[in-house]
């Protein structure tokens, strides 16, 4: 399987599976083993062929190409950071944040802001999967 995918790459960019290794530097010998026995190449080595190649090590090994998942922009993550700023003043303004009838330490309080925001991006990807528009997907 691995083989079969390494050569169509090769194929696409007008080379050889020789040409590819010698390029990419490794042992033209290896394409040989792979080819006959039907063994992957390790991950050091197939992570070099998928930077290669452009593809990812799961396309390589299954041939499958997964969407990827959209990430955030600077944008959301600015908006992410000003809403646990608005939540944490809105948390502040209403008394002393307490932790078990303690009141909370200025690391406590940035540990539940680290947490808020983590939760937010969180929700925010998630919805960037799930109501991005397939043509808008990358």
């Amino acid at each position: 399987m691995f083989y079969d995918i390494y050569c169509q790459l090769c194929e696409s960019s007008n080379l050889t599976p020789s040409g590819a290794a010698a390029q990419i530097g490794f042992n033209r010998a290896s394409v040989t083993v792979w080819k006959n026995t039907g063994k992957a190449p390790k991950q050091d080595l197939l992570l070099k062929i998928a930077n290669f190649f452009g593809v990812t090590t799961d396309f390589l090994l299954t041939g499958d190409k997964k969407e990827t998942a959209p990430a955030l922009s600077e944008k959301d993550k600015r908006d992410t950071a000003k809403e646990v700023e608005r939540i944490m003043d809105s948390l502040e303004s209403g008394g002393d944040l307490m932790f078990d009838g303690v009141p909370m330490s200025p690391e406590a309080k940035e540990s539940l802001a680290a947490a808020m925001k983590l939760g937010l991006e969180a929700a925010r990807l998630r919805n960037k999967e799930t109501y991005t528009p397939k043509k808008y997907r990358k």
